[in-house]
């Protein structure tokens, strides 16, 4: 059963688990599960997801339940009148706060099958961080006696697809768990020491204009147990119930 985080007559947001597809994939032809489906058969009616989560990223995902609302509500995240938030756990200590704006290219997208000429050509894409906590483990993984590891939220202003996991890489930061641009050696140690095996990313807030009546939504949520497994290990838990302290009960 997916947990619903918010539902009205048209539209609902769910908090999807990682490791699950929004839809069926031929990137992942061999999963027979999807947010899609389940959120179908669990409501009895037809849902259209109006934006992606990566598999492996959790949180708040967002369906219209009529083709109309779909059409409203893709236009509002198009424009960027969509806020979005998210906490991931990094690699290193970056700064206290900053923006990345670094132009990405479609070359990733397989699934849509561009031409090489428009695949390669970068877009704008921007994305703020801010570091909520930072650690230093007594663990060689590189080439230093110890690994340092942070807490940062992270707010995207554009919306390219693996923009948060790629943008983390660019500034050699790379999200924890991520099996495509992060680092193997970090990954593998935290599923030792923490018992953690997935990509340590979670969307915990989306705020926009409801499509009908135009009053503002705010549907929040926080990361799931097995992300909260690192979030407690590392001492972190104080630092992100302060970040989400104005986004869960207000």
């Amino acid at each position: 059963m997916l947990a619903l985080l918010h539902r009205d007559d048209h539209l609902v947001a769910i908090h999807k688990p990682a490791g699950l597809l929004v839809h069926r994939s031929a990137l992942d032809a061999r999963e027979t599960r999807f947010a899609v489906q389940l959120l179908r058969d669990q409501l009895g009616r037809h849902v259209f997801p109006v934006h992606r989560l990566d598999k492996g990223t959790s949180g708040v995902l967002l369906f219209a339940l009529d083709r109309e609302t779909l059409a409203r509500l893709s236009g509002a995240f198009e424009a960027g009148a969509v806020g979005k938030r998210y906490v991931a756990v990094v690699r290193g200590h970056p700064p206290a706060e900053g923006l990345i704006d670094h132009p990405l290219s479609r070359r990733h997208d397989e699934a849509e099958h561009l031409p090489a000429g428009i695949a390669g050509t970068p877009r704008p894409a921007r994305t703020r961080f801010r570091t909520l906590a930072t650690a230093e483990l007594p663990c060689r993984v590189d080439r230093y006696p110890t690994s340092r590891y942070a807490l940062a939220e992270l707010v995207p202003e554009t919306g390219r697809r693996h923009q948060l996991r790629r943008h983390l890489k660019h500034i050699s930061h790379p999200i924890v768990g991520d099996a495509t641009f992060g680092k193997g050696r970090h990954n593998r140690l935290f599923q030792t020491l923490f018992g953690v095996h997935r990509l340590l990313l979670a969307c915990t807030l989306l705020t926009f204009e409801h499509p009908w009546s135009g009053s503002p939504v705010r549907i929040a949520t926080a990361p799931d147990t097995d992300f909260m497994q690192a979030v407690d290990a590392l001492g972190w838990r104080e630092a992100l119930q302060r970040s989400l302290s104005g986004v869960i009960d207000s």
